[in-house]
C-alpha cells in the first residue's frame, strides 16, 4: 500500500511542484491549505494574498484537481494567532526582532498540521521547502541544505523536532529554482510562472510598527536617541520602528551614517553608534535545539548564520548554561540581533539554532541573568 502524505499547499509553484513529484513517486498525496487569517472579510484576504489568502486557496486548488489529488484547506486560525501573530507583537514590544516564518513552521505548519494529519493516517507531510531531511549514521534526522543555495530555507526551519522531521519529505530540496520552473511547466501546472512571494504573510505592506499599533490598540513611546555615552541626540517614534544595524529612517541629521546599535526597552532608548560599533565577536543565546547531535558536550567548530540571508561564519560553540549557547566568531560579525535565530551548521547539515539573546565580546562573564 503506498504511503499516505499530506502536502502544505501555498498556492506557489514549489508546494505545486512539491505535491507533482511525491504523486510520480507513488505517495498517496493529499492537498491542503492551512486557513491561518484572522478574522478579515474576502475583500482583505483577497488584497493580502501571501502564501495562505484567497488566491492561494484558489491556486492550489486547481494544481490539485490538475494532478488528480483530494484537496483541502484546513483551519488554523487558532494555532497562527497564539505561535505566530501574538509571539510577533511581544518580541517587538520587548525590544527583540521577531522571525516569525521559523515560529510558523515550528507551530504551525510542523506540529499543528503533522498532528492532523497523523490523525487522519497519514504518514507523512510534505512542503516546497528548500531543504533535505536525512537520517545520519548517529540514527538522528537533520536537514541538509538544498541544491542551491540562493534558495536554501534551512535557516528557518532549525526547530523542528526529531519526531517532525522523522514524518517529513522535502522533495524540491534536490532542485534549483529554474528545475523546479521547468517540472512545473512540463507538467502544465497553472502556477510554473508564478512569481515568489516576499513579505511576511500577514503584514503584506511590510509596516510591521503599523500593524502591531493597529492591532493591540497601543499607543506606542516615543523616546530619545542616545550615543553610546548616553548623550541624547534627538527623539525616536518608538522602539518597535528599530532594529539593529538599521541606517535609512532614523530622521536623525549627524552630518555621517549613523546606525542602531542597541534598543533598551527599559530605559525606552535607541542607541545610535558608528558602523564599527554594530559589529560583534561572539553571542549568547537560549531555547536551544540540536538536529544532528543530541546534545554538546565540550566545543565544536561550526559554520553560523546570524540571520536568514547572512553567508555564514566560522565560530566555536559550547555551552554555558542549561539552555544556553554561547558563540565566538573567528571575525566579528554584523548587527547579530536579539530574537532572530543563529543556526549551526557543520558542512552542509544543520547542528541545530538557538534564540539570540545578546551579542557579546567573547567573554563568558557577560552571560544575561
Amino acid at each position: 500500500m503506498a504511503k499516505k502524505v499530506v502536502i502544505g499547499m501555498s498556492g506557489g509553484v514549489d508546494s505545486s511542484v512539491a505535491a507533482c513529484l511525491l504523486k510520480k513517486q507513488g505517495y498517496d498525496v493529499i492537498g491542503v491549505t492551512m486557513q491561518i487569517w484572522q478574522d478579515e472579510d474576502d475583500a482583505i484576504q483577497e488584497e493580502n494574498g501571501g502564501c495562505c489568502g484567497l488566491s492561494a486557496v484558489d491556486d492550489a486548488r486547481r494544481v490539485a484537481h490538475q494532478l488528480g489529488i483530494p484537496y483541502y484547506v484546513m483551519n488554523f486560525k487558532k494555532e497562527f494567532k497564539e505561535n505566530v501573530i501574538d509571539y510577533f507583537i511581544h518580541e517587538y514590544l520587548e525590544a527583540r526582532t521577531p522571525n516569525p516564518c521559523i515560529a510558523c513552521n515550528r507551530y504551525v505548519k510542523w506540529e499543528a498540521l503533522l498532528k492532523r494529519s497523523l490523525e487522519i493516517g497519514a504518514d507523512y507531510i510534505a512542503t516546497g521547502h528548500y531543504a533535505r531531511v536525512v537520517k545520519l549514521p548517529n540514527g538522528r534526522f537533520t536537514l541538509q541544505q538544498s541544491a542551491t543555495l540562493a534558495k536554501d530555507q534551512t535557516y528557518a526551519l532549525y526547530n523542528l523536532t526529531q519526531e517532525q522531521l522523522s514524518h517529513t519529505l522535502m522533495p524540491v530540496g534536490d532542485y534549483t529554482k529554474d528545475q523546479i520552473r521547468e517540472i512545473a511547466e512540463e507538467a502544465g501546472l497553472p502556477v510554473a510562472a508564478k512569481p515568489d512571494s516576499q513579505e511576511i504573510c500577514f503584514i503584506p505592506d511590510d509596516d510591521y510598527a503599523k500593524y502591531i499599533t493597529d492591532t493591540t490598540g497601543e499607543k506606542i513611546q516615543e523616546g530619545n536617541f542616545v550615543d553610546l555615552d548616553g548623550n541624547i541626540l534627538g527623539r525616536h517614534k518608538g522602539i518597535i520602528h528599530y532594529t539593529i544595524g538599521q541606517r535609512k529612517g532614523l530622521g536623525l541629521a549627524m552630518g555621517r551614517p549613523v546606525f542602531v546599535v542597541d534598543i533598551r526597552k527599559d530605559t525606552n532608548e535607541v542607541v545610535i553608534g558608528e558602523n564599527e560599533d554594530v559589529f560583534a565577536k561572539g553571542l549568547i543565546a537560549d531555547k536551544v535545539n540540536f538536529m544532528s547531535i543530541s546534545s554538546l558536550e565540550g566545543s565544536m567548530r561550526v559554520r553560523a548564520k546570524v540571520r536568514y540571508n547572512h553567508r555564514g561564519a566560522d565560530c566555536m560553540i559550547r555551552m554555558i548554561g542549561e539552555d544556553l549557547v554561547e558563540c565566538i566568531f573567528d571575525e566579528p560579525q554584523r548587527a547579530i540581533t536579539p530574537g532572530q535565530a543563529v543556526v549551526f551548521y557543520e558542512k552542509d547539515y544543520v547542528v541545530g539554532g538557538a534564540s539570540i539573546v545578546c551579542s557579546c565580546a567573547g567573554n563568558s562573564n557577560e552571560i544575561p541573568l
